[in-house]
């Protein structure tokens, strides 16, 4: 759920009704239900704090309060304190004006579409029974150490036999929910540590900083030679990475290094890695290198998650920064990729300008255009056979993908191949016919 705050739906009566849904949804008979809720930085976070946690206690559940923790940190903390469910009070990219939230289960996995289903149910249809006397109200606390849990478990995935000293980072926190973890873990580890974009004030999460600029983060990392940048986004669930001249790499380049290494490792299950469609054909061909494979699935770090558990795969993740290691953590963890990268950079002794080259990238174009209505792409005879043809050009050196947008009325043709100049006439070509037949 998100949107924008105090405004349907993303109003305190709706957080206080999902409070309850919760609880009645997670409690069980003999015992009390616990919820650990969670947030990061936005103004609107309090308000939903206590929304929730007043619909949680009204149902006879207790709360544990951890303050502001990146959305990997609060499915860490759920599982890990043996809570019945958690909540996320976050709208992670998006600007602060919005805020959202998110549910774990017991596991810390984000919960299936059925349960989610359940629970909007029970939001408008409370159990009579639930509001009852005083001795059945549940109580509220915090857990002041949360955050130094966290912190504690992501250096255990460090190896223990490697140390940053002397290593410069850069970490753009995004004035989001890191702003302490973040930098404590990598000072904890040895780095010499600048940390930007670190004084959140409720209203500038990811203003003009943090994974969607990383511009910012480039520019010091040049500033102060630093050997990484590392950006975050407001929850901390993703990361963007610059190399020591200042260059991007991407989730693309994070899954190319990292699972190319576990391969040889042998620690990559059918030397599958879990990507979205939308992952650069760059980062197929480096794993095919090492003999290895990439799957693909639709847009969303969830669809990652779910395919890798039925497959019984343990790493993936997508372009934009998620990146999930199942062994370890069970969403994506923006600081757990960043060590994993640092790790690597210091048991081979080389720079990650060295190391994203493994992978080149494939020219990428993407086109987003509004439509009228979303019928089946495949009952569009112009559009397939216009994709038909420029496959065929494009044959084992691009890809074509063309898709609705789940969550706005939009069409996106998104073609990769070795010229941009050519794939772009491409995209605009299947657009327009698109178009058109979307007009008729």
């Amino acid at each position: 759920m998100r949107g924008v705050a105090n405004q349907p739906p993303m109003t305190a009566e709706t957080a206080l009704a999902l409070g309850r849904a919760v609880a009645e949804h997670f409690r069980q008979p003999g015992r009390r239900c616990r919820v650990v809720i969670g947030k990061d930085t936005r103004l609107s976070g309090y308000m939903f704090e206590s929304a929730l946690e007043a619909g949680i206690v009204s149902a006879g559940a207790d709360v544990m309060l951890v303050g502001p923790l990146p959305t990997p940190a609060i499915a860490f903390i759920t599982a890990s304190m043996r809570a019945d469910a958690g909540v996320v009070i976050s709208a992670s990219h998006n600007p602060f004006q919005d805020n959202g939230i998110k549910l774990f289960g017991p596991d810390g996995f984000k919960l299936p579409d059925e349960v989610e289903a359940e629970i909007e149910h029970r939001m408008s249809n409370p159990d009579p029974q639930t509001p009852g006397p005083e001795p059945k109200i549940g109580k509220a606390v915090r857990l002041d150490d949360a955050e130094g849990r966290y912190v504690q478990y992501l250096k255990h995935t460090f190896p223990k036999d490697l140390t940053l000293d002397g290593v410069r980072v850069v970490v753009d926190c995004a004035n989001g929910a890191a702003y302490r973890a973040a930098p404590q873990v990598f000072a904890e580890l040895g780095a010499e540590v600048t940390a930007i974009a670190s004084e959140p004030n409720g209203r500038n999460i990811n203003d003009g900083c943090g994974a969607l600029h990383p511009d910012l983060v480039a520019a010091e990392v040049r500033s102060r030679h630093a050997a990484i940048g590392i950006a975050l986004d407001g929850d901390a669930d993703r990361v963007i990475l610059t190399d020591e001249r200042g260059e991007i790499c991407d989730g693309d380049h994070i899954l190319s290094i990292l699972g190319t290494r576990l391969i040889d490792s042998h620690l990559l299950p059918g030397n599958t890695v879990v990507a979205t469609v939308m992952s650069n054909l760059g980062l197929e061909r480096s794993l095919a290198r090492k003999n290895g494979k990439l799957l693909r699935t639709a847009v969303g770090d969830r669809y990652v998650v779910e395919a890798m558990r039925q497959g019984g795969y343990v790493f993936g993740g997508e372009q934009s920064g998620h990146i999930v290691f199942l062994r370890e953590a069970t969403t994506g963890d923006g600081l757990l990729a960043a060590l994993q990268v640092l790790s690597v950079m210091t048991q081979e002794g080389r720079g990650l300008a060295d190391l994203a080259q493994q992978m080149t990238r494939y020219p990428q174009v993407l086109v987003n255009f509004k439509v009228g209505r979303k019928v089946p792409i495949t009952s569009l005879p112009g559009v397939q056979g216009a994709i038909a043809k420029i496959e065929h050009a494009l044959g084992a050196e691009g890809r074509v993908l063309v898709r609705y947008s789940g969550t706005e009325p939009k069409a996106r043709v998104m073609i990769e191949g070795a010229d941009e100049a050519t794939i772009r006439a491409y995209a605009d070509e299947i657009a327009e016919c698109m178009r058109k037949e979307l007009a008729t």
